[in-house]
């Protein structure tokens, strides 16, 4: 059978009218309806299948986002770091700069005083031409181009007094340490400056992969939303799918009870009564409801019966204790207070009293319009809550205002107790 057919079917179903569909389905044999139980739980297990798929998906997507939120709090806390780094940096090099505003004023005082020193020397030779010196000195110390090559000369002509010496060396001694901690301090300075750069390259990286990393994240949670949205549809479609199973079910279960009827008209000589019919007339054909048995336990007995199957998963004509569909469990969660109740939906709207939900009751049963008119059936526990097979997750406790229940309920109510 092509897959096709079923979608169509399921679109008319949901889409157009539900009491065609269910004049269709009871007008079929009874291999056709399998033919067509076949195909939806073949529908139903490609969407399983595709659930699957997305659920896998979706856990990928988690632990991808997990990692990257790894990742990106690693990042903030190097930024973090960094950021203290370049601050400490920053704070050497503003103390640096101050110790080479320091140093350069100590070095224009050295520098006036070796100028001072220089123009004492020369005022020196000056006075030792005056007093009979040598010609040959002062034409040393004059060809002199500047100052260290004046110091070569004096001293290689060595003429000069001892406190001229020591004038020198004192030059000497102030211009080499002008020159060292010159040096100290501009090398220190391009080392920090150097460094920051560095840094400061490390922190533009660093923002960089951060940056991303959240352009990966938003772009995995807009995936993980549409895996989401996905997920959903394709349970709204098990959902209807399952009703729609739970409908052919019931028309299956009604055309074998008619070929039974019909059997047993033919070898009774054409007089049929069913269990817990009321006979009306005397005669061949007899027209009756469903009616409930006497029994002698509790609605309390009924609904912990239920309670103790929580969880026990929806399965199609299931009448339990292993799996039910909505019909069968709350024909069997009556009958362990020993009340005997229809086990489909299509005998139940027909069972005991119809009343308003003003009046309701624990113990009344309650109808829903999924797929199609009364197509779900439940047992009322008070409290605004109710007990049932769900297609989905199977027996569990739902609330009668939640959004797609409180949407299905249009007030069908019956006391069957």
């Amino acid at each position: 059978m092509k897959k096709s057919i079923v979608t169509v079917a399921t679109v008319t179903v949901v889409g157009f009218s539900s009491a065609f569909f269910h004049t269709q389905v009871q007008a079929e044999t009874l291999g056709n309806l399998k033919d067509k139980q076949t195909e939806i739980q073949s529908d139903r297990e490609a969407i399983k299948a595709d659930l699957s798929k997305a659920e896998a998906k979706i856990a990928d997507v988690l632990v991808e986002l997990e990692e990257l939120n790894q990742q990106i709090t690693q990042f903030d806390d190097a930024m973090k770091e960094n950021k203290a780094q370049i601050e400490k940096v920053q704070a050497d090099i503003a103390k640096k700069e101050q110790e080479v505003d320091k140093l350069e004023k100590e070095i224009a005082t050295l520098e006036d005083a070796i100028e001072k020193r220089f123009n004492k020397l020369k005022e020196r030779a000056v006075s030792y031409q005056k007093s009979g010196g040598d010609v040959n000195y002062l034409e040393v110390i004059f060809g002199s181009k500047d100052f260290g090559e004046f110091i070569n000369r004096v001293s290689a002509v060595n003429k000069i007094t001892n406190s001229d010496a020591n004038l020198i060396e004192e030059q000497e001694k102030d211009k080499k340490e002008v020159n060292e901690k010159k040096d100290k301090v501009v090398n220190s300075l391009e080392e920090m400056e150097a460094l920051q750069v560095e840094l400061k390259g490390i922190q533009e990286t660093i923002k960089q992969q951060k940056e991303e990393n959240e352009k990966k994240e938003a772009k995995l949670k807009d995936k993980k939303a549409d895996l989401e949205g996905l997920k959903e549809d394709l349970e709204i479609k098990d959902n209807n799918l399952a009703d729609l199973q739970a409908e052919v079910r019931q028309s299956m279960q009604v055309e074998r009870q008619s070929e039974a009827a019909t059997r047993s008209n033919t070898s009774n000589g054409g007089e049929l009564q069913t269990l817990g019919s009321k006979s009306e007339t005397k005669s061949k054909s007899s027209s009756s409801a469903p009616k409930v048995s006497a029994g002698s336990g509790s609605v309390s007995t009924i609904v912990n019966s239920g309670r103790q199957h929580l969880g026990v998963p929806y399965v199609w004509g299931g009448k339990g204790p292993s799996g039910f569909d909505c019909s069968g469990f709350v024909s069997w969660a009556f009958a362990q207070g020993g009340y005997s109740i229809p086990s489909s939906t299509s005998a139940l709207v027909n069972v005991g009293q119809k009343i308003s939900y003003s009046e309701i009751q624990p113990g009344d049963l309650v109808f829903f319009d999924t797929y199609k008119k009364n197509g779900h059936v439940a047992i009322y526990m008070g409290g605004g809550n109710f007990i049932g097979a769900q297609s989905t997750p199977g027996v569990s406790i739902e609330s009668m205002s939640n959004s797609y229940w409180s949407n299905a309920f249009k007030g069908h109510v019956r006391r069957v107790l």
